[in-house]
């Protein structure tokens, strides 16, 4: 008995030990700052920088609209750049998505030892500096860059296009950044797919976009929500893509708060967008564990056949 209490005193401390430090991660370095973040955009601006601790929900209001005042005005410039980092988060999502899943069946499909090799290449880029690759990017996308002296050379341009700086040029560069991003999860989704059920889509006559859509699609429709929202998120707040790529002419939200806070120094305006871009990811993040929980659900209940 006293030998049985020892053990679950042990494994009650190395349980402790296991969860202390990640928990004092998190709070130190997550919960923490945000909410400081949260404290800050409902504090008044200060005149020089920093914050005046009056409550202040004017720094909403300029992005949402009820600031009409001789301090703060309502400009919906703020909400354009929001819309347009929506837009072009999403069409990053989408590009990614159109790449990854074809390449992930086709890798699914080799043998181990090629599944190593191409795996290992899909996260190589990870092990090179981002600003080293996008820097890349840029002596590519230039007007002199490779991408134009090839076109030029084959004849197919006479004359330089403009792509640098442009928002063609941040989608291209967030596609290549986050395409490990939404390959993964659905590699992983696609490498549990049974196949002996497509055998038996087909046996019943079904055509191959029949089996894509009925049998396919809702097998690996978790790993694409998963791929999406884990794409979508650093989409959406990045900010250097943007600033380089994109230069003066593209702005996201992510280079709108980065200019508040180190520019403009109006710290709760920044985190009053900094609050904003939150509560469209988390309304991203409850959506998509309601939907998990949904289809785990279904996937749980028997039917009425298994129950007769």
């Amino acid at each position: 008995m006293i030998s049985s209490k020892t053990n679950v005193d042990r494994r009650r401390i190395m349980l402790l030990g296991l969860l202390v430090p990640p928990t004092l991660f998190l709070l130190v370095f997550f919960i923490v700052p945000l909410t400081i973040m949260v404290i800050y955009s409902w504090l008044e601006p200060g005149l020089y920088g920093g914050v005046v601790w009056n409550f202040y929900d004017l720094n909403y209001g300029r992005i949402l609209g009820w600031a009409d005042s001789r301090y703060e005005k309502f400009d919906p410039v703020y909400l354009a750049i929001f819309f347009k980092s929506v837009r072009l988060a999403l069409t990053t999502v989408l590009i990614c998505l159109f790449v990854c899943y074809p390449a992930a069946f086709w890798i699914s499909k080799m043998s181990d030892t090629k599944k190593n090799l191409f795996l290992f290449l899909v996260t190589l880029p990870f092990f090179v500096s981002l600003i080293v690759r996008l820097f890349a990017w840029v002596l590519i996308l230039r007007p002199t860059g490779f991408l134009n002296q090839a076109l030029m050379g084959t004849g197919l341009i006479s004359e330089p296009l403009q792509i640098i700086f442009t928002d063609t040029a941040v989608i291209i560069g967030m596609t290549y950044v986050f395409i490990p991003f939404m390959f993964l999860p659905l590699y992983a989704s696609i490498e549990k797919l049974d196949m002996s059920l497509l055998e038996s889509s087909s046996d019943l006559g079904a055509t191959r976009l029949q089996t894509f859509r009925r049998v396919i699609l809702p097998l690996t429709l978790p790993g694409i929500i998963g791929g999406s929202i884990i794409v979508f998120i650093p989409a959406l707040g990045n900010f250097i893509v943007p600033s380089l790529l994109g230069g003066a002419k593209v702005l996201m939200i992510g280079n709108l708060i980065e200019q508040q806070f180190l520019s403009a120094r109006n710290w709760p305006f920044g985190s009053a967008l900094g609050m904003i871009v939150m509560a469209a990811i988390l309304v991203l993040l409850v959506y998509y564990v309601k939907m998990m929980t949904r289809e785990d659900r279904l996937a749980r209940t028997p039917s009425i056949k298994e129950v007769q």
